[in-house]
């Protein structure tokens, strides 16, 4: 991983910055949009049960064993011997007998599910066969009870975080406890593209509109993993990573976030 930020997690393995999500490629494609990518030059590669596309992920990443890669289980699968059977299943999937990190996709507070499940990623660390566990879409109140009845603290939290909903509070809940924000759909599921400011900084740097949005979360140390289906949308993306933003820059990207900005589900309700 030579010249790749990386950032260290809360059982001391590093976690490459940025990454690549596979969200919405299918199955029959994911192969050849990893192999894409890992080619262009991303170190990690995000899945998840739900998104059907494990098997072509990991024919994507074939022999290289030092890809971070990481799966979530599925809200179906939640409870302690189902998520055991569906990390199998995940492994089984991805052709693998460890991935890097395991997450609990959502909470689903109403099914009062996700205390037993995460003692069941801790259980699956014990065993090798997740070597970093985490959660996903966890508010605060999520977070602090799996730490208050397992003492165990996710190395990461997967999160809808983009220009537009950056998320202040649950950032700064994940700093004080030693958890790395992870951000899906960090380019605002492409509507930030257009943003007139983001546009602006693109023609003041001469660099992609996407990767000055990645850049601006690597430099406030944030981990996105943007998803593109083409190489030239990949590389474009890739370029965030030689985007050096100025103070200004970021303060004027930082002003774009909106009380409305959610785009995906509420954690609170889904299920």
């Amino acid at each position: 991983m030579t010249d790749y930020p990386t950032l260290t997690l809360n059982d001391d393995r590093q976690i490459p910055q940025l990454g690549y999500g596979t969200y919405q490629i299918d199955d029959g494609d994911a192969a050849e949009a990893v192999s894409m990518a890992l080619d262009v030059g991303y170190w990690l590669v995000d899945t998840a049960a739900i998104y059907q596309n494990e098997n072509g992920v990991g024919e994507g990443i074939g022999d290289w064993a030092d890809i971070f890669l990481q799966t979530k289980i599925w809200n179906a699968s939640q409870g302690y011997d189902r998520t055991l059977k569906a990390a199998d299943k995940c492994l089984e999937r991805l052709g693998r007998d460890h991935v890097d990190m395991l997450l609990i996709h959502w909470p689903c507070p109403e099914n009062n599910l996700f205390v037993d499940t995460w003692k069941a990623l801790i259980e699956l660390r014990e065993q090798g066969k997740a070597k970093s566990i985490g959660v996903s879409n966890f508010r605060v109140e999520d977070l602090q009870r799996i730490v208050d009845e397992t003492g165990v603290v996710p190395a990461l939290n997967q999160i809808e975080l983009h220009p537009s909903f950056q998320q202040e509070e649950l950032r700064e809940a994940h700093q004080q406890m030693g958890i790395v924000t992870q951000c899906w759909s960090p380019l605002g599921q492409g509507d930030g593209l257009s943003d007139a400011t983001i546009k602006a900084i693109a023609e003041e740097t001469g660099k992609p509109a996407s990767a000055v949005i990645l850049a601006w979360h690597l430099q406030h140390g944030l981990c996105p993993i943007p998803k593109a289906s083409s190489r030239e949308h990949a590389e474009a993306n890739f370029e965030a990573l030689q985007t050096e933003l100025d103070g200004d820059q970021m303060a004027r990207i930082d002003a774009l976030d909106s009380a409305g900005g959610r785009m995906g589900p509420d954690p609170a309700t889904y299920s």
